[in-house]
């Protein structure tokens, strides 16, 4: 006796098993963590460009004030815009103080970098101190 094959499509889907679907809820909450911290990470970004701005427009030397702001953006230092406002900072502050400069790149490095990118503390940032 012959029987038929189902029609490619017509085959009703496989359920997922409880792991796989925890598994996937997980994934889903982990998604909505990253772009809640995506969301942070803009907010941020937005309140910190004019402060970072005024520090060096006006040539500001208020070491605490700088290495306060640089302390807030290290925190959102794994998205773009704060990191690269982080990193204006830096090269603008390596000019009245590298020592205070090469610890906030430490702080940096220790917080973000990957272990494979080389000893922490090594270099400054791309452009800082030349």
């Amino acid at each position: 006796m012959l029987t038929k094959k189902p029609a490619k499509g017509s085959a009703r889907p496989r359920r997922p098993s409880p792991e796989e679907a925890d598994y996937r809820d997980l994934l889903d909450t982990l998604r909505g963590f990253a772009r809640e911290m995506q969301s942070l990470s803009q907010v941020a970004a937005d309140q910190y460009a004019p402060i970072v701005d005024t520090i060096i427009r006006t040539r500001s030397r208020d070491t605490d004030h700088i290495e306060h702001t640089l302390d807030h953006l290290l925190d959102f230092c794994h998205s773009p815009a704060p990191l690269a406002l982080f990193k204006r900072l830096c090269r603008y502050y390596w000019t009245i103080d590298p020592a205070a400069t090469a610890r906030q790149i430490h702080a940096y490095r220790e917080m973000w970098d990957s272990e494979d990118a080389g000893e922490p503390g090594t270099a400054a940032p791309e452009g800082v101190g030349a």
